[in-house]
This record gives structure tokens, sequence and C-alpha cells, in this order.
């Protein structure tokens, strides 16, 4: 298991962002939370297997169509079993 930890920025606030993370965590099966960020982006961390999580990180690079995505950052690190499954953090 792999813990990627996401940082997204862009307009990513105010176009559902959060809740299209959250249907493409489910889709894909992996587990973690997403939340805003006072200062305009959006963060995640998301526990799975390494190969689905680059899929995860791929999505986050072009979030839902009346978003824009910016840049990506993901920091890779070992997965602790820590979640069960996806949620919004507030």
């Amino acid at each position: 298991m792999t813990r990627v930890h996401v940082i997204i920025s862009g307009r990513v606030q105010g176009v559902s962002f959060r809740y299209y993370t959250t249907r493409a965590a489910e889709q894909l099966g992996v587990v973690g939370w997403v939340r805003n960020l006072p200062d305009g982006r959006v963060e995640a961390v998301v526990e799975g297997d390494k190969e689905i999580l680059k899929q995860f990180v791929a999505w986050c690079g072009q979030g839902p169509s009346f978003g824009r995505v910016d840049h990506v950052d993901a920091q890779w690190m070992d997965g602790t079993g820590a979640f069960n499954d996806f949620s919004i953090h507030y």
C-alpha cells in the first residue's frame, strides 16, 4: 500500500472539485480524504495501490470540466492503512 499527498492549485474551489474528487476516488477504489485550503488550493491524502494512485493523481491534474488545474504537487510515501473510506474534510 502506498500513500500520496496531493496539493492542487488553480481554479479548484467553487467548482465542486472535492465532490468530483470523492467520486473519482470511489470509482478507483482508493481511500483517504480531500479538503479545501484557506489559500484557494485543494489538498488530498490518499492510499491504495501505487498504479491506481497514479491514475488518481492524473485525474487531479484534469479535475472537473468547469475547473482549471494549474499545478499538482504529489508527494509519495508508504501507506499507513489509516483510512477505511474516502471523505471530504471541512
